[in-house]
């Protein structure tokens, strides 16, 4: 269980800096509320996600794990969308979809990698 919070850490800062930096673009950032109905579809369907593909299994493997709950951020994420703060644009999905997997498939990427390189006999330590 200890390694799995990490992981929900991670992926739901991902939504966060996702939502902070796109509400700061569109100079939407200043209100708590907003911010909160900008990011909260994303938040539900990464939840969703969680639990559908049982990622706490193996939160930090990119394949299949990171890719479904990616998956399912964005897809659920965008549908939910315009119940909150309504509004779905094609280019908006587009750099959705790009920013949440680059963020939420390179930790992923980045974390295995570091425990290859722990458990690869004569691998120089890490650090």
């Amino acid at each position: 269980m200890r390694k799995v919070w990490p992981a929900v850490v991670c992926d739901v800062v991902c939504v966060v800096a996702f939502t902070l930096v796109g509400t700061a673009n569109h100079a939407t950032a200043g209100s708590f509320g907003h911010v909160a109905l900008v990011g909260l579809p994303f938040l539900l369907g990464q939840a969703v996600g969680w639990l559908a593909t049982r990622a706490w299994r193996s939160p930090a493997r990119p394949w299949p794990t990171g890719v479904a709950v990616w998956f399912a951020t964005v897809a659920l994420g965008l549908a939910l969308r315009p119940l909150f703060v309504g509004g779905f644009a094609i280019p908006f999905a587009l750099v959705t979809a790009a920013f949440l997997g680059a963020t939420m498939l390179g930790w992923r990427a980045v974390a295995t990698v570091l425990a290859r390189r722990a458990t690869t006999p004569g691998a120089p330590a890490a650090g």
